[in-house]
C-alpha cells in the first residue's frame, strides 16, 4: 500500500474473483466485490454456497452465465461506480439473453426497485443475510422472474458454512466473526443494510481458524462492523436481551482473541473495526500478552471535535477517544495505530476542522484513511442536519488532513529504520520478482530480497532505509 493508498481512499475497489467447482453444472459465474473487507468475505460465502450448486467461475464477465456484484453503500461515489458498471454488464445481456445479472450486498435492499424495475439493470437482488437462498433465486429468475430477497435476519451468522478463499496468496484470510450493527451513527447506513448486530458462535470461529492454519495460512484478520462489542452468549439469546449476570459469563471479544491466539504460535491474528466506545483494557491487555496477535488497532475517530462527535452521534467526546489512545500507546508501547476521519461533516465550522487537525498532530497516526462527508439516504444526519459544507470547503480542509498525515506517515515509517522486524512474507513485491513482501506487527509494509525464503515464513527483516510509506532492509538470521 502506498503513501497515497494509507492516507486516502475514496474510490471503492473492484475485484473478480475466482473459485473451481467439483461438481459441475456447466454454467460460469463472474463474481465481483466493492468496498469493504467485510464485502469480501461476504463474497467467499456466496462462492462457497454457489459452488455447491455446481459453478464454476471466469474472470471475463463476457463469457459469464451469472454476474454478480457485491455492492458497497457507504458513499455516494460508490454507488455511482455501481451503476456504471452495471450498464457494463448491460452488454453482455445483449449477446446472451439468457445471461443473468445480480445485485448483492449494502446497495441492494435501498436501490431493488430502481435496479430491477426503473432502470432494469438486473435480474436478481440479494441482501447481505439471503445467500442462501441465491440457488433458488437463480431458478426464478431463470424461469424468468425478477427474483429479489433483502429480508435481514437477527439471527443469520453463515457460521456453518466455509467460505471459499478468493483470489488469496494462500497465506492471509478473513474470518467473519459477526454481522451487523446496533451504533447507530448519524453518517452511516450500515444498520440499515446489514441489520441488527449478531455474534457468531466462538467454536465456530476456533475451527475456522483451525482449518486455515492446516492448510497453510498464518494470518487471519477477525472482521465485524465493531469487534469490540462481541458477545456470544449461545443458546440462541439475543445480546439486547441478556440480563448482566449472563453477560458475565458470555464470550466477549478479548476471550475470543485469546480462543484465536492459542490455536497456534506461528498463527498471526489481526482484527478490524474497533470503536473507541467500546475497546476496553482487557483487550489491549489480551493483545500485550500474546506475541502473535499483531500490535495494531485501527481506531476511526472521524472527527477531532466533540461536538462534532455529537452530532455524528459517536458515543463518545475528544477526550474519551485521547484516553482510549492513551491506553493503547501504554499497554502496547510501539503498537501501530491507524484512524477513519470524515471531512465537511454538518455544521463542521473552521475551528471544528482545526480541532481535528490537532488531534492528527498530537496521536501521529501511522496512516488513515480520509473521505469527504456524503450524505446518504436514511441515516439519521440526512432527516436531522443540512449538509451545509460546501464541497469546494470539503476539499480543501481534505487537503490540510492529507499534508498533515503525510508527514506522520512520514515520521513513523521513518521510526523503522534501523530496526529489526519480524515479517510474515505473503508475496513478491510488486516491482520485482527478486524482492518479497510482507508486512510487521504495526502493518508496515517491508520489502525485502527474496533469497531462499518462500510465502508464508517468517523472517527478521533489518531496516536499512524506507520510502515514505515503506520499509526496506535484508533478512538476518538468529533474531528472536
Amino acid at each position: 500500500m502506498n503513501l497515497e493508498e494509507k492516507i486516502i481512499d475514496e474510490s471503492i475497489q473492484g475485484k473478480a474473483l475466482m473459485v473451481e467447482s467439483k461438481v459441475l453444472n456447466g454454467k460460469k459465474l463472474f463474481l465481483e466485490s466493492y468496498g469493504c473487507a467485510m464485502n469480501f468475505s461476504d463474497s467467499e460465502i456466496v462462492a462457497s454456497i454457489l459452488m455447491k450448486d455446481g459453478y464454476t467461475t471466469t474472470q471475463n464477465y463476457e463469457e459469464a452465465d451469472i454476474i454478480f456484484v457485491n455492492t458497497c453503500a457507504i458513499r455516494e461515489n460508490a454507488e455511482q461506480k455501481v451503476r456504471n458498471r452495471l450498464n457494463d454488464f448491460k452488454r453482455v445481456k445483449q449477446k446472451n439473453p439468457k445471461a443473468l445479472v445480480g445485485v448483492l450486498g449494502c446497495m441492494a435492499e435501498r436501490l431493488k426497485s430502481q435496479f430491477l424495475e426503473q432502470e432494469k439493470l438486473v435480474d436478481i437482488v440479494v441482501g447481505p443475510d439471503s445467500y442462501r437462498d441465491l440457488p433458488n433465486l437463480i431458478e426464478e429468475a431463470e424461469d424468468g422472474h425478477k427474483a429479489i430477497n433483502v429480508i435481514l435476519s437477527k439471527e443469520e451468522t453463515y457460521a456453518d458454512l466455509t467460505p471459499v478463499r478468493l483470489g488469496t496468496n494462500g497465506v492471509t484470510a478473513l474470518i467473519s466473526i459477526m454481522r451487523g450493527c446496533d451504533n447507530m451513527c448519524s453518517f452511516c447506513v450500515v444498520p440499515f443494510t446489514r441489520g441488527r448486530e449478531r455474534s457468531r458462535d466462538p467454536e465456530s470461529i476456533v475451527a475456522e481458524a483451525k482449518d486455515l492454519f492446516e492448510k497453510g495460512y498464518r494470518e487471519v484478520t477477525l472482521l465485524g462492523q465493531n469487534v469490540d462489542s462481541y458477545l456470544y452468549s449461545g443458546g440462541g439469546l439475543k445480546k439486547e436481551t441478556l440480563t448482566e449476570e449472563q453477560k458475565k459469563s458470555a464470550t466477549n471479544f478479548a476471550q475470543l482473541l485469546e480462543k484465536v491466539a492459542l490455536v497456534a504460535p506461528e498463527l498471526r491474528i489481526r482484527f478490524s473495526t474497533s470503536h473507541p466506545k467500546d475497546m476496553s483494557d482487557e483487550v489491549l491487555e489480551t493483545m500485550a500478552r500474546y506475541e502473535n496477535i499483531c500490535k495494531y488497532v485501527h481506531l476511526p475517530v472521524q472527527s477531532g471535535n466533540s461536538k462534532i462527535l455529537e452530532a455524528m452521534n459517536r458515543g463518545y467526546t475528544r477526550e474519551w477517544y485521547l484516553n482510549r489512545i492513551e491506553a493503547i500507546n501504554r499497554i502496547l508501547p510501539g503498537c501501530g495505530i491507524s484512524t477513519d476521519i470524515i471531512t465537511g461533516f454538518c455544521g463542521e465550522t473552521e475551528e471544528d476542522h482545526a480541532d481535528t487537525l490537532s488531534l492528527l498532530k498530537q496521536v501521529q497516526y501511522d496512516y488513515a484513511f480520509l473521505f469527504m462527508y456524503s450524505e446518504r439516504p436514511k441515516t439519521l444526519a440526512e432527516r436531522k442536519f443540512k449538509d451545509d459544507v460546501p464541497e469546494e470547503i470539503k476539499s480543501r480542509r481534505q487537503s490540510e488532513i492529507v499534508a498533515v498525515q503525510r508527514e506522520n506517515s512520514a515520521i513513523k515509517t521513518k521510526a523503522g529504520v534501523g530496526k529489526v522486524h519480524k515479517v510474515l512474507i505473503e508475496g513478491f513485491s510488486k516491482k520485482s520478482d527478486e524482492m518479497f513482501m510482507g508486512r510487521n506487527t504495526q502493518n508496515t509494509v517491508c520489502v525485502f530480497p527474496k533469497e531462499n525464503y518462500k510465502k508464508g515464513d517468517y523472517v527478521n527483516v533489518l531496516v536499512t532505509s524506507c520510502t515514505a510509506s515503506t520499509l526496506i532492509g535484508h533478512v538476518v538470521k538468529n533474531q528472536d
